[in-house]
């Protein structure tokens, strides 16, 4: 019953927020971050759009057949698309299936022929098949072109070296929480390949539960382009132990971590992570992970995505609440020049959860503030 109240009180909340004028767009963030995420298929249908910026009044219309001729991408994306039957509903009728594959097809071409700068990757059908499930064709064929040009955009340049530099901020996040699960995973040499296709997929290729992987784009999308690492680096560290007692070798390692657990708790990771983006933001980060053109990324495109938000109104009260936390810090100094112990305390000071709201808050807003501009360049 209790649930059921919480439930209720939700929905009513998302909905008041969609029937502000303007939209409160803020509040469907932390609505989509906290507990539960957005609930419903049919409520996202109405969210996704509002967070990524989406008019649905002006729709593309379907995509043509003569998309697939002379098309480079075709057969590798009709290839990965006939691969990925595990993708839709167990039980569902083999015309439906066989129909929402070809429809599944012609939203990527589509994407891929208005956008010729980015360029298709396997596992990018597994994000399309997604928001294809969720809010149909002609809505996710607009979903899926912005995202592919802002958060998936690293993913689709022409060389993997954006991706590269991505997973490159998972061990710094590791080493702020738990050094000891960081020198370990460094001594067995492991790296962070086994996180790839949890990254470029935002988790839809390896949870088989469609209900956790609608959960997570939910929070994605309310967030940062980089969040799907940091809920990378909570898993790792939700499976501290087992990786601890694992043979410090490579290949030992490696089999453990990239066999994901399909019973993750994962509302309080997602929390975690939100936690763990609020107390160590990517410009604290990035001098750890690989030096690198920062303007390339998606991370800097972040900041003009988000005023692109027109109907964005952020809550001024906990962000006043927020900075209150940090007066007297010198935020331009690097916590990575610290010792170690400080991280200790700072996780005691800050702790922030998602369910009070202002770790959602500084997800979404707070990251383009604290950036040092003149020392990392990664927030333009």
């Amino acid at each position: 019953a209790d649930f059921d109240a919480k439930k209720k009180r939700k929905v009513a909340e998302i909905y008041q927020a969609l029937n502000s004028d303007p939209i409160d767009v803020a509040a469907l963030r932390r609505m989509a971050i906290s507990e539960g995420g957005l609930l419903t298929d049919e409520i996202r249908c109405k969210v996704w759009p509002k967070l990524l910026s989406v008019n649905t009044d002006d729709l593309p219309p379907l995509p043509g057949k003569e998309l697939r001729e002379d098309n480079k991408d075709y057969q590798q994306v009709l290839l990965d698309v006939r691969r990925s039957l595990r993708r839709f509903p167990p039980g569902m009728p083999d015309d439906q299936r066989e129909g929402l594959q070809e429809e599944l097809i012609d939203i990527i071409l589509h994407v891929l022929k208005r956008n010729p700068q980015l360029h298709y990757y396997q596992g990018y059908h597994d994000i399309v098949v997604t928001f294809l499930l969720v809010v149909g064709d002609r809505l996710a064929t607009a979903l899926v072109e912005k995202l592919s040009t802002h958060h998936l955009r690293d993913f689709m340049d022409p060389t993997m070296d954006n991706t590269k530099h991505i997973l490159n901020y998972l061990m710094p996040i590791i080493d702020q929480v738990n050094p000891e699960v960081h020198d370990f995973m460094q001594s067995a040499e492991v790296g962070t390949i086994f996180a790839l296709s949890w990254l470029i997929t935002w988790f839809g290729h390896v949870l088989s539960d469609f209900r956790h992987v609608v959960r997570l784009y939910d929070f994605f999308l309310a967030c940062h382009p980089l969040m799907p690492i940091y809920f990378a680096a909570v898993i790792v560290l939700h499976r501290q132990q087992e990786v601890l007692d694992c043979e410090c070798d490579m290949a030992s390692v490696h089999h453990l971590l990239s066999q994901i657990p399909q019973d993750l708790p994962y509302e309080s990771l997602i929390s975690k992570a939100g936690d763990l983006f609020v107390q160590f933001p990517p410009s604290e980060l990035a001098k750890e992970a690989a030096q690198q053109q920062a303007e390339r990324t998606a991370a800097s495109t972040f900041k003009d995505f988000e005023l692109a938000s027109v109907q964005q109104r952020p809550d001024t009260v906990l962000r006043q609440r927020f900075r209150e936390r940090f007066r007297g810090e010198e935020r331009t100094k690097s916590i990575l020049t610290k010792p170690r112990t400080n991280r200790f305390v700072k996780l005691a000071v800050m702790g922030l959860t998602v369910a009070l709201g202002a770790a959602a808050l500084a997800v979404v807003k707070s990251a383009l503030e604290w950036a040092p501009k003149f020392e990392l360049q990664i927030f333009p």
